[in-house]
């Protein structure tokens, strides 16, 4: 493998939990609940698929079917989606579902797995470039970019700046041919989603797996990337 394609959310780095999102909102706003409610709150928050990168809804309102299947292709469907999602809870100010929103964009909100900065070093110690393919409706970058980690990343391909979502093999395409790839089955895809990440295989990129875990009790998930490699 002569390049290596990795997901972000739940492969190079996990979303922080739903109770620790909503605490940070009611921080900043001055909002004191007693700790029962905020527990409850941040469940019903997390069975609604309120929160990027977290639990997928348990149901899905019928308003928000379509959205749901389109939501990263550009930002203002996610926003919407997610926003919409976060609606289905009642929550005390109405101004808390757009900061929840804003809040998940944040650096501090993602945390990168324990191997995932050892291994992106190794990578580029190896002169094998890597780019982050992602479905996402906002730029992931200064995430990057405050873990230290943006040094090791060649390329960005998010679908909501190319209007295109995982698995449509158009998304892997563009992220081996911003790494000068002279073939798609020179690359290695690593995501966490079978479907969304396994659509490289249609390109001829190999593809592995990992699981979409705390990052507690995902230590070492990404090291086997680098016996492919290099």
């Amino acid at each position: 493998m002569a390049g290596v394609l990795f997901d972000f959310s739940g492969t190079l780095m996990r979303i922080e939990s739903p109770l620790s999102w909503l605490r940070t909102v009611l921080a900043r706003a001055g909002a004191e609940l007693p700790e029962e409610e905020v527990e409850r709150l941040a469940a019903a928050l997390a069975r609604a698929g309120a929160l990027p990168g977290g639990p997928q809804p348990r149901s899905l309102p019928p308003e928000l079917a379509a959205l749901w299947r389109e939501r990263d292709r550009d930002a203002a469907r996610h926003r919407a989606l997610y926003t919409g999602l976060a609606r289905q809870v009642a929550l005390p100010d109405p101004s808390w579902y757009d900061a929840l929103y804003d809040r998940h964009r944040e650096p501090a909100a993602w945390l990168p797995y324990p191997d995932a900065p050892a291994v992106l070093r190794a990578l580029s110690e190896r002169g094998v470039p890597v780019a982050v393919v992602s479905n996402i409706g906002w730029d992931l970058r200064p995430v990057f970019e405050a873990h230290g980690l943006d040094a090791y990343v060649d390329a960005y391909v998010l679908s909501y700046e190319h209007g295109v979502q995982k698995p449509d093999p158009r998304l892997f395409a563009t992220a081996c041919e911003a790494l000068g790839l002279t073939s798609p089955s020179e690359a290695l895809m690593v995501g966490d989603d079978a479907d969304a990440d396994g659509g490289a295989a249609a390109l001829g990129c190999a593809v592995r797996l990992v699981e979409h875990l705390p990052v507690t009790e995902r230590t070492d998930g990404l090291r086997p990337v680098l016996d492919l490699v290099g």
